[in-house]
């Protein structure tokens, strides 16, 4: 299901306003996810050596995929997975949440540790992936009015 952060499907922040409904939507879908629980917030560097890239958050490293093996080593890109584990509180990740919706990091998923429920937000809005189609329909209903107009929900 996909949520959008700002009215009117609006995808990047003008001003400070902006920004609030933009962290207010992620957050109040993220607690009604996460609520009471711990999360794993998942991040991703890309670069075109396998090599571990030190990570600006101190997440731990997870796992490396190459993703496009090329025999130019100028076109290979390995993606680098990183993850931390925090109990989940309304705003612990407005930073990272942040810099999502300017179009500064890509890439971030944030679920729970059974990885049933996943939040990914992107600039523009989330979306987010549920266990069952009751649960989506539930959450659906709760925010109806956050969801595209565009027919097939994008």
């Amino acid at each position: 299901m996909r949520f959008h952060s700002l009215p009117g499907s609006k995808r990047y922040a003008g001003d400070e306003t902006e920004y609030a409904i933009v962290l207010r939507r992620y957050n109040t879908v993220l607690h009604e996810l996460f609520a009471g629980g711990d999360v794993y917030v998942i991040t991703t560097v890309w670069s075109p050596e396998p090599a571990v890239p030190d990570h600006r958050t101190g997440a731990d490293h997870w796992h490396t995929v190459l993703v496009r093996d090329d025999p130019d080593p100028e076109f290979r890109a390995h993606a680098h997975f990183f993850t931390a584990r925090l109990p989940w509180r309304y705003g612990c990740v407005d930073d990272l949440l942040r810099e999502v919706a300017g179009d500064r990091v890509g890439n971030v998923l944030v679920a729970d540790t059974r990885l049933e429920r996943v939040h990914h937000p992107y600039d523009g809005g989330a979306d987010v992936l549920l266990r069952t189609a009751e649960e989506r329909d539930r959450l659906r209903d709760r925010f109806a009015a956050w969801l595209s107009r565009h027919p097939l929900g994008l």
